[in-house]
């Protein structure tokens, strides 16, 4: 397996150009994401990525997490690497300073987060639910819980997990039997969750669970799910660290990928009840909990990102290096492999993919930080909607191009990439839970089509078009000639013009019922991701434009920034053309067969 390299001067031109880096420096919450702090921020922690985290990546993936006697063991340096990551102060840059954190936009975390994912996915998951944590305890929490348990959150020196899923209920939580029972101001929680990432570890000192669970008077369904705070370990009354809870992991999963991370099933209450506090009110845990999956969402799709970043740069190494046959257009000495234009058609491919989803996700945070930190009301509402609508599109979108992406990388090595000594299959075995956990790529689709799209009438995707028509018009203005800008204004309005007309079909109640509709949602949210992926590529090729005609920039790097969107605009954006009449022609089909007919 290759070594790692941080993209940090694609970061820094994405935060840059399309997150308005110093626009989101002047809102009062961030003062310190100045252009040059942020450069400082990424160099160091691609050095840390790269330095501390990548080089166990393999080794942890052939180790994988242990159980023993009732305790994990995570595979040799996960600890080590931990405890860097919280002495460096990593996992405090989105939170407020009077918490422990850097007073940094999700956006520039967003950077890191993806430096760390990209060098070891399985090692980063444990911080990513740390995030999510915090959140719903920051959103959610009484006061007396925030001041316990969020400062050594924020540090990452005790850790955060998401306890949904149980053996009968997975999507539907509506089915879930752990149960709650109160005890003066606490609860006694008794019931098993399965695939907890990180339930069970060595590397925090203790580990804070998230649970949902039910009240023994509580309304049937999602109405009556409650959330509740579970620490590994109970806190004394001056803030250290005492008995151990009813709570312990029985088994871990034995998965395709991610082997590092310990997924675990937890007990709890085999000893009279595992002691928890709620957070929020009585039956309003799932409101509670969604604080953390939009968060968790939102890094699952990075996690596309991240794959397809380390699946193009060691393609690119074993293309470079890899001497195989002569070149088509003649010649009697063999070349590497990356002078073939089917190879460097892959690549190209993995390049772009990872290029949009990076920037669309980059772009969904920064929207984020607004939405939360912008001075004005009406401005903090706009924003929100972008967010939401994003949010679906980038978790689906990322990683289901994050795993086209690892596919690909294989395919670049040929048969060299079936062999799991190379590495370039682990990225693959890794990014494939990603379209699976954190509600399925499904799952995303019927939440941008049915509380995205048809709850408000469409006007957030309406809004999103407008602003790409504006690009792609920007994009005709200042092009003086450049046939690069044309082609890639001309392909995003084909692009955008597809989007329009499919939200308009499924916004209209006379042309089709609600179960046609939703047989498009998939396709439906590719088609909206391939767009606003294109969007934002267009947006960089005129920032690329821009910065080499003002004589600004790394030449080099801005005229592959060009080529890469114009690819995209090439072979990326048409796939809009043949999603379309999947969402409006091709319901019947998908619905012809009754059920007990497959």
């Amino acid at each position: 397996m290759t070594d790692y390299t941080a993209p940090v001067r694609d970061m820094r031109f994405v935060l840059e150009e399309l997150c308005d880096l110093d626009g989101l420096s002047h809102l009062p919450a961030f003062p310190d994401a100045t252009r040059d702090t942020v450069a400082q921020i990424l160099e160091e922690a691609g050095r840390f990525a790269a330095g501390a985290v990548a080089p166990i990546n393999r080794s942890g993936d052939i180790e994988g997490a242990r159980l023993v006697d009732g305790v994990v063991r995570t595979p040799e340096g996960y600890a080590e690497a931990y405890k860097g990551f919280v002495e460096g102060g990593w996992n405090g840059m989105p939170f407020p300073a009077e918490i422990g954190g850097m007073d940094l936009p999700w956006a520039v975390t967003t950077a890191v987060q993806e430096m760390i994912m990209a060098a070891n996915l399985a090692w980063s998951t444990c911080p990513l639910l740390t995030f999510g944590a915090v959140e719903a305890l920051m959103a959610h929490g009484s006061e007396a819980l925030q001041k316990t348990y969020l400062p050594k959150l924020v540090t990452g020196e005790w850790s955060g997990t998401m306890n949904l899923t149980e053996p009968q209920a997975g999507t539907d939580l509506a089915l879930l039997r752990t149960r709650a029972e109160r005890e003066g101001d606490r609860y006694r929680i008794t019931g098993t969750k399965i695939f907890i990432t990180f339930g069970e570890h060595e590397m925090a000192e203790n580990i804070i669970h998230l649970v949902l669970a039910r009240l023994p008077d509580a309304p049937p369904g999602v109405r009556g799910i409650s959330l509740f705070l579970v620490p590994k370990y109970l806190v004394n009354h001056d803030g250290s660290r005492g008995e151990r809870n009813d709570l312990r992991a029985v088994s871990l999963e034995h998965k395709l990928g991610l082997r590092g991370s310990p997924t675990c099933v937890m007990s709890y209450g085999d000893n009279g009840g595992a002691i928890g506090w709620l957070i929020g009110e009585e039956h309003q845990g799932l409101r509670c909990m969604f604080t953390m999956m939009n968060n968790a969402r939102l890094n699952v799709g990075l996690q596309g990102v991240a794959i397809g970043e380390r699946a193009y740069q060691q393609a690119l190494a074993y293309a470079r290096h890899r001497v195989q046959s002569v070149p088509v257009s003649g010649g009697d000495t063999p070349v590497a492999i990356v002078n073939h234009p089917d190879v460097r058609r892959m690549l190209m491919t993995v390049r772009a993919q990872t290029e949009a989803t990076r920037a669309l996700s980059y772009y969904a945070n920064a929207c984020l930080d607004r939405a939360r930190h912008d001075e004005d009301d009406g401005e903090r509402r706009r924003w929100q909607v972008r967010t939401d609508l994003l949010t679906p599109i980038v978790k689906a979108w990322a990683t289901d191009l994050g795993v086209d992406s690892a596919s690909l990388g294989i395919q670049v090595h040929g048969g060299m990439g079936f062999i799991e000594e190379t590495g370039a299959a682990q990225h693959l075995r890794d990014i494939r839970i990603a379209p699976i956990y954190e509600g399925t790529n499904g799952i995303q689709a019927n939440d941008l089509l049915g509380r995205k799209l048809l709850r408000d009438g469409g006007g957030g995707m309406i809004a999103m078009v407008s602003d790409i028509a504006v690009t792609a018009k920007n994009l005709r203005r200042e092009a003086n000639g450049d046939g690069d800008l044309v082609a890639i204004a001309a392909s995003l309005d084909r692009g955008r013009a597809d989007l329009e007309r499919a939200t308009a079909w499924l916004l209209d109640d006379a042309a089709n019922d609600i179960d046609q509709k939703y047989a498009g949602a998939v396709p439906y949210l590719a088609l909206a991701g391939t767009v606003a992926g294109g969007w934002q590529m267009a947006r960089a090729a005129l920032a690329a434009r821009k910065r080499l005609d003002g004589g600004d920039g790394d030449r080099a790097f801005l005229m592959a920034k060009l080529a890469t969107a114009r690819f995209y605009a090439d072979h990326i954006l048409p796939r809009t053309a043949a999603l379309l009449p999947s969402i409006t022609e091709g319901a019947a089909s998908v619905l012809a067969l009754a059920p007990e007919a497959f």
